[in-house]
């Protein structure tokens, strides 16, 4: 499948659809390809425009889906209708996949309980699935190579991990070095969905793209860093439209 992505502020978006994006993915486990999937948002290409090294991991990546309906309506202005892949929604189809493929799967990040609470969980709605491996996210630089290690010696084909950007980039990159073969995902918060500690927003909401802002309304605390990053995005995806 030929790759399709268009720049978005300097760092190229996939063109796809969920479904194409969900069998790129099988197709590089299934081949034994490894590969990165980032869930690209405005708020990271903030933090990538600040940080070199953050940027190279963005560039990188072998697949970009739109995340964040920020990155929707920046493609719109170039007059690209691209659908919105919520990142959440993506990986629980690539482990439902994985699950009837028995591909095994790793989960690694959050707190020791939302991680335990997200595999019980998983487990019990895919019965079918090989959880090889998974470890809450709070562990040190030393113990990060014994976690490489045990990832590697586990093999599974799809990697989970929920630490949050940029740490989650940063580790995935680290971990490629000795985990070749897996497709990897950073995921965010997704494992406290999953857990169920948080609630996914209804569905009217993630029809309009709006789903940022039911959680906003949820958690107010997000307010000063999401206003902090959009209207600059906003205001910087208009300008770079004119320049297609």
């Amino acid at each position: 499948m030929e790759r399709k992505t268009k720049k978005v502020l300097g760092y190229d978006v996939d063109l796809i659809s969920f479904k194409d994006a969900v069998e790129k993915v099988l197709s590089n486990i299934n081949a034994g390809i490894g590969m990165q999937i980032v869930t690209i948002n405005p708020e990271m290409i903030e933090l990538a425009n600040n940080n070199d090294d953050y940027a190279n991991v963005l560039k990188n990546a072998e697949l970009v889906i739109p995340d964040g309906s920020g990155i929707k309506l920046a493609l719109k202005l170039k007059g690209i209708v691209q659908e919105q892949i919520p990142g959440v929604d993506f990986s629980k189809e690539l482990i439902k996949h994985c699950a009837d493929k028995k591909i095994p799967v790793a989960f690694v990040g959050a707190k020791e309980e939302v991680v335990n609470k997200t595999c019980s969980n998983i487990k019990k709605e895919f019965q079918e699935l090989n959880i090889c491996y998974f470890r809450n996210g709070y562990f040190s630089n030393e113990e990060e190579e014994k976690i490489i290690s045990e990832l590697a010696s586990t093999k599974p084909g799809l990697i989970l991990v929920a630490l949050g950007a940029p740490k989650q980039e940063y580790f995935i990159t680290e971990c490629r070095k000795y985990v070749k073969n897996a497709a990897f995902i950073g995921v965010g918060g997704s494992f406290d969905v999953w857990a169920g500690n948080v609630e996914r927003a209804p569905e009217i909401y993630r029809k309009m793209g709006c789903e940022w802002l039911y959680r906003t309304i949820k958690q107010p605390e997000r307010i000063k860093r999401i206003y902090k990053t959009l209207p600059m995005f906003l205001i910087k995806a208009i300008m770079d439209s004119k320049n297609n």
